[in-house]
């Protein structure tokens, strides 16, 4: 598809005496704490992840903690944990006060996971066991109406993991041009209206009222998408593809993937949880071109460059959370679970 941004801004079997996951009781990431965050497929990716207990692990996507925190359960006294976010309430809550992890095995970095080599180079870590990313948006970001990221709030229309950088979601609906902003709603939210949408926000900023928070940005979608698909919100799609555009979030989840093979060690392990089929296709792409190894042209008889596979899928197929963990976590419903082992 073609990049919006072109114009924007200068686990298999359980092992002898191991609970199946399915059946595990849902493990919350603030049990006892101010916030609520159940973690999505938590014990399948820390069971795909950790192979040594002794191991230098990194949790690329820190979040408020669910996955990080059951990692330092299973790594002995010499294992490591390196935990980044890009969000600075994620980063504060792990070093601060009632949510802090406080655990000399344990640090977190306020960067994104598409920057994890050189950030851990300047901590001297090059060469890790696994990585660990959970994608897309916490509970609490959703459930926090000053982030704008959800239209059951009214709120700021912000969207930015990062607030402390870039451009918010209003920002760029405030000076973007009408096809600029109908290619990012129909190729990151796959939205069949987003022309009609497109057309809708442009007409409202023109007539001198731009849309500045969630609840204007809704009611606008709601007028101009035609049909609703059962269960979602008409505005669902279009709130996702401004999301992703304003995060840059599949150029990020790229850029994370091809640093995780700089980093892995041979049999270290990559472990990818994604929400919606933009970020899936892409994982699932990139671990289908790294197993094949070989890039030479399909009619070549035999290979001429000499590339090896680099990983290899284990399981073959994505891991879904069990009926029990949708049932109780609905928005776990989508997760897709990926792991590889480098080879």
């Amino acid at each position: 598809m073609s990049d919006p941004r072109s114009r924007a801004r200068a686990p298999g079997r359980p092992k002898p005496g191991e609970v199946p996951p399915g059946d595990r009781p849902p493990y919350s990431a603030g049990e006892g704490l101010s916030f609520a965050h159940t973690t999505v497929l938590l014990h399948e990716a820390v069971d795909a992840l950790v192979t040594d207990p002794e191991g230098i692990y990194v949790d690329g996507t820190f979040g408020h903690g669910g996955h990080s925190r059951l990692l330092l359960q299973r790594l002995g006294p010499r294992g490591r944990l390196y935990a980044i976010d890009r969000d600075p309430d994620a980063v504060d809550a792990a070093a601060a006060g009632a949510t802090r992890v406080d655990d000399p095995r344990f640090s977190i970095h306020h960067t994104s996971f598409g920057q994890i080599v050189p950030t851990l180079a300047a901590l001297g870590v090059t060469r890790v066991n696994g990585l660990l990313l959970d994608l897309g948006v916490s509970s609490p970001q959703i459930d926090n109406p000053e982030r704008g990221f959800s239209f059951r709030f009214d709120g700021p229309l912000d969207m930015r993991m990062d607030t402390t950088r870039g451009e918010s979601a209003a920002e760029f609906l405030a000076r973007a041009e009408e096809r600029h902003i109908a290619e990012v709603i129909k190729n990151y939210g796959e939205e069949r209206f987003a022309l009609q949408v497109a057309k809708a926000l442009v007409a409202r900023r023109e007539g001198g009222h731009p849309v500045r928070t969630t609840r204007e940005l809704s009611d606008v979608v709601a007028r101009a998408v035609k049909t609703r698909e059962p269960g979602q919100d008409p505005a669902t799609r279009t709130f996702q593809a401004l999301r992703i555009f304003v995060n840059a979030e599949l150029e990020e989840l790229e850029q994370g993937l091809n640093e995780a093979l700089d980093l892995l060690k041979e049999h270290g392990r990559l472990v990818v949880i994604s929400f919606h089929s933009l970020e899936d296709r892409i994982v699932k792409r990139f671990l289908r071109e790294q197993e094949r190894g070989c890039t030479c042209p399909p009619d070549f008889p035999v290979c001429v460059c000499g590339q090896e596979p680099l990983l290899r899928a284990t399981p073959r197929r994505a891991i879904r959370p069990s009926s029990r963990e949708t049932a109780s976590n609905p928005r776990a419903a989508s997760a897709r679970l990926r792991a590889a082992v480098k080879v």
